[in-house]
């Protein structure tokens, strides 16, 4: 393999591999990943097939309805969670492990009490980014 990093995908991500194998999520600067739905905000670190980060939701805020085409594990550290994924709507807190299928409409909203952070692993067939569902005015949930 070359020395050389290649470009993140996202923009703002860091780039794993050639010698750059350990990083301190929360030592590193984070980017906004919803951009268009989402208050999710945190660092963001790509593979060659995957990308990973721990991200953040403000208490009553989070993510409008949306899908993408990749893939998506999330994984909660901290707080509680409404999460929609297509029809079934649930409250989560630690410890709950959540995967949103490939172009399956679904979103997250941090409950009011606390902030929420999550650590979410995607497949590297799209960026970090989805799309908003249509119907929805775009911008971030923001309840508190």
């Amino acid at each position: 393999m070359s020395d050389t990093p290649k470009e993140p995908v996202n923009e703002g991500a860091y780039t794993a591999g050639n010698g750059n194998n350990i990083f301190d999520l929360n030592e590193l600067s984070g980017i906004l990943t919803g951009k268009k739905y989402s208050s999710a905000f945190g660092p963001v670190v790509e593979g060659q097939r995957t990308q990973v980060g721990l991200m953040r939701k403000e208490k009553g805020t989070g993510a409008k309805p949306h899908s993408h085409p990749n893939e998506q594990w999330n994984y909660v550290v901290q707080g509680k969670l409404r999460v929609t994924i297509e029809d079934e709507e649930r409250i989560v807190g630690p410890g709950t492990l959540l995967y949103f299928p490939p172009n399956v409409i679904h979103c997250t909203v941090a409950e009011p009490e606390e902030d929420v952070y999550f650590f979410v692993v995607k497949d590297m067939t799209h960026g970090i980014q989805g799309n908003l569902a249509e119907g929805y005015a775009e911008g971030p949930v923001k309840n508190n």
